[in-house]
């Protein structure tokens, strides 16, 4: 294999103000349930009041990875996917997708989108890709899909005539009805080459108490917006999923993870990988 060299990063200095960290951010709250140190007082404290409500937030978090960590080596090994575009990265926490899609192929190219300023401190300076690939990190928002698509770095990092993964893996969420999910989700579909895949994850509430629910609906934990199995499989409407189809991020494709797997309660996230019809 080739030796690293640094990912090429973008990021825009408007969308990246300076970084507030009185405020709990989602990423970085993630990252600390993950056992990370790229986090500040606020998203400990935040992580630890939702870690309260749900005590296995931790477990879901660490499985969250596991399904991305599945989903690129099925893509890579079994549909020959050779591009991924990661949106709503947060904090690079290895295995990273470019680092299971190069260990397949070395040629493999990722982009990474993310806009949280901590993501893209850290995005610029560790991010490494293989000489013969590439990683390049953008900084831009989900709920502006036009401008990720439009982004110069990654329109010349990928090449859309070859099939891309689009990965939204726990990340939509945080975008609630009134900013349009599922049409944030059809435009960037519909933006894929041919043969290009859907890959997701989503929490959801079906398995919290109802005291938790009412939390979440005024806001104690920060913006956030779990869905129903029903209302996670309306984004993959009129497109192929792939076997097994819709289970929990512990069970997707995790035969030969250690066993026994978290429960769907222990997660509370759905996850899936669809083939864009």
């Amino acid at each position: 294999m080739s030796g690293p060299e640094r990912a090429t990063v973008t990021s825009d200095p408007e969308l990246a103000p300076p970084i507030d960290t009185s405020v709990a951010h989602p990423a970085r709250r993630y990252d600390y349930w993950l056992g990370g140190k790229d986090n500040f007082a606020a998203d400990r404290a935040s992580g630890d009041a939702v870690a309260a409500a749900f005590p296995t937030i931790r477990t879901a978090a660490i499985e969250n990875r596991g399904f991305l960590r599945r989903a690129v080596k099925h893509l890579a090994e079994q549909a020959g996917i050779r591009q991924f575009l990661d949106i709503g990265a947060g904090i690079p926490t290895r295995p990273n997708t470019h680092e299971v899609a190069q260990a397949i192929d070395v040629a493999a190219r990722v982009v990474y989108v993310d806009n949280d300023p901590v993501v893209l401190v850290h995005g610029r300076a560790l991010l490494t890709s293989s000489t013969a690939g590439a990683a390049a990190f953008v900084g831009a928002d989900v709920c502006d899909p036009d401008k990720i698509l439009g982004d110069e770095q990654l329109r010349s990092t990928l090449d859309w005539s070859q099939p891309v993964a689009l990965m939204l893996v726990a990340v939509l969420h945080f975008v609630g009805d009134d900013a349009d999910p599922y049409g944030i989700v059809k435009r960037l579909v519909e933006a894929m080459p041919a043969g290009s895949y859907l890959v997701m994850s989503h929490a959801t509430a079906e398995h919290f108490p109802p005291e938790l629910v009412a939390d979440i609906a005024a806001g104690r934990y920060g913006p956030f917006w779990p869905r129903s199995r029903e209302r996670f499989a309306r984004f993959f409407d009129g497109h192929e999923l792939v076997p097994p189809g819709i289970r929990s991020v512990a069970e997707w494709r995790a035969e030969a993870e250690p066993q026994p797997r978290p429960t769907a309660a222990d997660t509370a996230a759905y996850a899936t990988v669809a083939r864009i019809s």
